[in-house]
């Protein structure tokens, strides 16, 4: 039977070598299973642990130790160029700071995954104009991030993110830089990729008010997972 789960973790625990004799725990044993087409934020207060469980999940740290499956692949075992490959083609990522390259335009940043898989332009040009409508951002194709709003560069952040058509979408602390207006776009544009394309999707957030675009929330405290 096939797994209703996408992403699982068992015991996922990361520590710490700061200035003691005795590491930090950052994460202390989080179990936790991410349904396919799913909606999941991660709350808690600062230094409860959110981003970094995002980090090691997302591929972008490895833990210290415990179980991380994608996809049915457990992907402890890939190596550091197939972590890389793993990450282009599967995951997509948006983060508060939006990320984008200044010199290139909205549609090269957009476009900028399936440049790096060596896709010819020809093979991506119709998704990526789809995706730049879905977003909101027609006739902007060729502004610079500098020409563009907070909430606009967020945006093409999520459009570059979802280009690759990836399995999950990380996202932290997406509407920390915006205006609530501007954050309520982002976070409306985040469920209908959920409800009208199947995206499956996982979110660090602060904000309570983000609880109403998901589909569950889970709060963790001091590295530990504190209930739903």
């Amino acid at each position: 039977m096939e797994k209703d789960y996408i992403l699982q973790t068992k015991e996922l625990v990361k520590t710490y070598k700061i200035d003691s004799p005795s590491p930090v725990y950052a994460l202390k044993g989080i179990n936790l299973r991410l349904k396919k087409s799913e909606f999941v934020a991660l709350m808690g207060r600062s230094g409860s642990g959110k981003s970094t469980f995002l980090h090691q999940i997302a591929l972008l740290d490895r833990p210290t130790s415990g179980y991380i499956e994608i996809d049915g692949i457990d992907v402890a075992k890939l190596n550091e160029k197939e972590r890389a490959e793993f990450r282009l083609k599967t995951l997509g990522y948006v983060f508060q700071d939006y990320a984008l390259i200044p010199e290139l335009n909205l549609y090269e940043n957009i476009a900028l995954p399936m440049m790096a898989l060596g896709h010819r332009k020809s093979s991506y040009n119709k998704d990526v104009l789809e995706i730049i409508e879905r977003v909101g951002l027609h006739g902007r194709e060729g502004n610079l991030p500098s020409e563009l709003s907070g909430g606009e560069q967020q945006r093409v952040s999520i459009a570059r993110a979802i280009v690759n058509k990836p399995q999950i979408l990380f996202a932290d602390e997406p509407t920390a830089n915006l205006d609530s207006e501007a954050a309520a776009v982002v976070l409306n544009i985040m469920r209908e990729l959920v409800d009208k394309y199947g995206q499956t999707i996982i979110m660090v957030t602060h904000e309570p008010d983000d609880k109403k675009y998901v589909d569950r929330a889970v709060w963790l405290k001091d590295g530990k997972l504190q209930g739903e």
